[in-house]
């Protein structure tokens, strides 16, 4: 290796090895140990012309086995700059066969280090590493011993609530599925795939931050389970921090009505400033779109006296506050999306009507695009995380299930028809119950008060 140093090194086999796979075994050591001490121009000699000729590409490899040395050399070869192989006659290479006798070489002036080595297996046939995941113990793991392998715990109790818990269940595809209620098969799913479908109903492509409730219904008829499914939703609800941000406060009084006295010099600690001035101009006014207000005559008075006008949105008795309704489901969607972006508001409009029509609505029980097409929307959700609907999807079938679910879809409307209507009645009774009946007559007069946030638009927070 050094200039006055010459290092040797003889192997031994530990497995049986042919004349030519012993040449390559050889060459492949030799290569490695210089590999190891930083050699960059690696030159060497061999008095195996098979060998030779194959790695110089002179000759064909057509013996399996020596098809893989020569890849394998060519390899290792192409890490060194430069790599020279030769081929000399036996009878030169007698240093090759002084080694083998284990003679006694040692010339003056000169240094010899002999290195034995044991190779246990050939260099072609590396020890493959393998990625052995650990299995995990989960929630459905008791559950796929016993319908798999009929398994069941030592305990004849926990032996007897699995047995029992079991009939819900049934494996098709290696895939553990739940017997539902509203649905044939709902998928179990585990903690990390779970956390996923969470994640993506309630803040995805088309998710609007829905209520944990609403949260938890609408993942089971996307046909997802797993036994915490509703606990987690009102807890993945309660950590959103846009839900909670945005969230509309509780109009409830805070605290029951007590009687309160005049101690204390309430009225003398009243500030000056905060009593009303009585001829004090209007900064803004709010007003209907009667012709009266929007006419030319009264913008033109309002301007000279920089009052500005703000006109109510139009009202419509016929639809008895429906769509304000819907609105205000929309508009709750956008501000939780949008934040601090108020202009980016319709953008983001199709996402949020595509959750509210794909979200079951109370009072219904149905989502408006199975009660317009006859079918539930297929979501994304079920792309990312498959669904019993993905994965046991029939093209053939398919066609003709889409045309029966038209044919059968009426029922459905007239039955959510019904819910609605008997759901209205009830809030209309228990609306009435509580009006005290105030009429007003012509010349009377009424106090209007109105009050306006500063820069406050239908996207502002609550």
């Amino acid at each position: 290796m050094g200039n006055n140093q010459t290092d040797w090194c003889d192997f031994h086999f530990e497995f049986k090895a042919s004349n030519n796979q012993a040449e390559y075994e050889a060459l492949l050591a030799g290569m490695k140990l210089a590999k190891e001490v930083g050699v960059r121009k690696h030159t060497v000699k061999s008095d195996s012309k098979l060998v030779t000729g194959q790695v110089n590409g002179d000759y064909q490899a057509k013996d399996p086995q020596l098809a893989k040395y020569r890849e394998q050399a060519a390899s290792t070869a192409s890490s060194f700059d430069k790599f020279t192989l030769l081929h000399v006659p036996r009878e030169k290479n007698e240093r090759a066969d002084l080694l083998a006798k284990l003679a006694n070489t040692q010339r003056r002036g000169q240094q010899k280090t002999v290195i034995h080595e044991k190779l246990d297996m050939p260099a072609i046939e590396r020890p493959e590493i393998l990625n052995i995941r650990n299995k995990k113990t989960t929630w459905m793991t008791p559950i796929l011993d016993y319908l798999q392998r009929g398994t069941t715990s030592e305990d004849l109790e926990k032996a007897l609530k699995i047995a029992k818990e079991a009939t819900k269940y049934i494996v098709l595809g290696q895939q553990l599925y739940r017997r539902g209620f509203s649905f044939p098969l709902l998928r179990c799913l585990e903690e990390e795939d779970s956390s996923y479908v969470l994640k993506e109903v309630h803040e995805g492509a088309c998710g609007t931050h829905i209520g944990g409730r609403a949260l938890a219904s609408k993942i089971a008829r996307a046909r997802y389970y797993w036994p915490t499914l509703k606990k987690d939703c009102m807890d993945y609800v309660k950590k959103c921090d846009k839900c909670q941000r945005f969230v509309e406060g509780h109009k409830a009084p805070l605290e029951n009505l007590h009687h309160t006295t005049l101690q204390n010099g309430w009225k003398q600690s009243r500030s000056r400033r905060s009593r009303p001035k009585e001829f004090d101009i209007l900064a803004e006014i709010v007003s209907d779109n009667g012709t009266q207000f929007a006419s030319k005559g009264t913008v033109e008075f309002c301007e000279g006296l920089k009052i500005k006008q703000v006109f109510m949105s139009v009202e419509h008795p016929q639809s008895n506050a429906q769509a304000e309704a819907a609105n205000k489901v929309i508009l709750r969607g956008l501000r939780k999306r949008l934040e601090e972006a108020k202009g980016r508001w319709a953008e983001e409009l199709p996402q949020v009507l595509w959750s509210y029509h794909t979200t079951p609505h109370s009072t219904t029980n149905e989502t408006p695009f199975r009660l317009t097409f006859g079918t539930e929307a297929m979501i994304p959700v079920k792309i990312g995380e498959p669904s019993p609907r993905t994965a046991l999807f029939e093209p053939s079938r398919n066609e003709k299930e889409l045309r029966a679910n038209l044919d059968l879809i009426q029922e459905a409307r007239e039955i959510a028809q019904i819910k609605e209507y008997v759901i209205k009645a009830r809030a209309a009774r228990r609306y009435n119950q509580k009006v005290i009946p105030r009429k007003f007559q012509t010349g009377d007069l009424v106090l209007k008060k109105i009050t306006m946030m500063p820069n406050k638009n239908k996207l502002t927070p609550l």
